[in-house]
């Protein structure tokens, strides 16, 4: 179906290149990994392969916000496996059932190189979907198990608020919402639970009754202030970034880690989904002994919003941004342990509700 007409298109940066996703995304790589034996112990709790193969011997998998791997690929095998076992220890071999995933992303990310990248063991039909998925991508009852990790905290579009120089939301003079008005903070607040409860909706329609979705969504602690996070202050650096090159032009960032407890409210306000678990993902804290170097960090900063930023201000000022920028987080006390740990990677794990 059609994406929204303001809905924003945005994708990672794609290809082989020394700046590509494909090589800066170890950070997301262990999300997945510390995601992989919840995911495996929820298929052998609930996933109920008897019900829920008995009208086709398919099964649907859907990874939302895929990217260019080589992370999705990783989650999807270890979705597969589990399944496999589970049949398997329910006295039916796996051969009986076939497996198509779908890989959803943007209509901007880079799929040549996505498909390129297919593992060639891989026990599954392959299919790209592209689309936003804040709306309709799949027919009723088609899926029986959707991932998305490291996807949902990305809005659909930039609150409206926040760029009319009419409304008290108005975020004059900045890139994102650290240290801005509580009416900037509310306007990411209410595009986020707008675009979650499209979410949920078009989910709620996809899934079989019975069926599992996953999500690692990063966010942020009832009471942490904005400027704790990495993720929210380097924002701030990189509006600066922009003023020491004299460019003025207007950029918003679209992102916003909500708090557990808002996507809780938002999950139980839509109904159609039993909460299962909502927790941390494991993933051990961060320390000093762990905590990302400055150019890990901006590796992987820019794989992110490189596409983005070079959309906007154009390529050819990539280069001096990124070095700047590097200059001042290496300044700062954006990846102090004290503020990094600030982020919690919240595992949630749903289970369709019967229709």
């Amino acid at each position: 179906m059609a994406d929204d007409p303001g809905t924003l298109s945005f994708a990672m940066v794609g290809g082989d290149g020394p700046h590509s996703y494909r090589h800066n995304s170890s950070y997301q790589a262990g999300v997945v990994a510390s995601a992989k034996t919840l995911i495996g112990n929820a298929i052998a709790e609930i996933f109920d392969v008897n019900h829920l193969t008995t009208s086709s011997g398919s099964i649907g998998i859907a990874d939302l916000g895929c990217s260019v791997g080589p992370n999705t690929f990783i989650t999807v095998k270890n979705i597969i496996d589990s399944v496999e076992l589970k049949c398997q220890s329910h006295g039916f071999g796996s051969q009986v059932l076939e497996f198509q995933v779908f890989f959803n992303d943007h209509v901007s990310n880079d799929f040549n190189t996505l498909f390129t990248s297919l593992p060639n063991d891989r026990h599954y039909f392959a299919a790209g979907v592209p689309g936003s998925f804040h709306g309709r991508l799949f027919p009723k009852a088609s899926l029986h198990f959707v991932n998305a990790s490291y996807a949902l905290h990305w809005l659909s579009r930039v609150p409206k608020d926040v760029v009319d120089e009419q409304s008290p939301a108005w975020n004059k003079g900045r890139v994102y919402y650290t240290n801005a008005p509580n009416q900037v903070v509310e306007a990411y607040s209410a595009q986020f639970s707008v675009d979650m409860e499209s979410f949920f909706k078009a989910r709620a329609q996809e899934l079989v009754s019975g069926g599992l979705m996953t999500l690692v969504i990063p966010c942020l602690p009832v009471g942490t202030a904005p400027s704790q996070s990495p993720l929210v202050a380097v924002a701030d650096l990189l509006g600066d970034s922009l003023l020491d090159m004299a460019n003025m032009k207007k950029w918003t960032r679209s992102t916003y880690p909500a708090t557990p407890q808002e996507l809780e409210n938002l999950i139980k306000r839509n109904g159609c989904f039993e909460i299962v678990k909502l927790e941390p993902s494991g993933r051990a804290p961060v320390t000093k002994e762990t905590a990302p170097n400055v150019q890990m960090f901006m590796s992987h900063l820019r794989a992110a919003l490189g596409g983005l930023l070079g959309e906007h201000f154009g390529v050819e000022i990539m280069d001096e941004l990124f070095v700047r920028l590097t200059e001042k987080v290496a300044n700062s006390s954006t990846l102090s342990p004290s503020s990094y740990r600030m982020v919690v990677d919240l595992f949630v794990l749903l289970q369709r509700k019967a229709a």
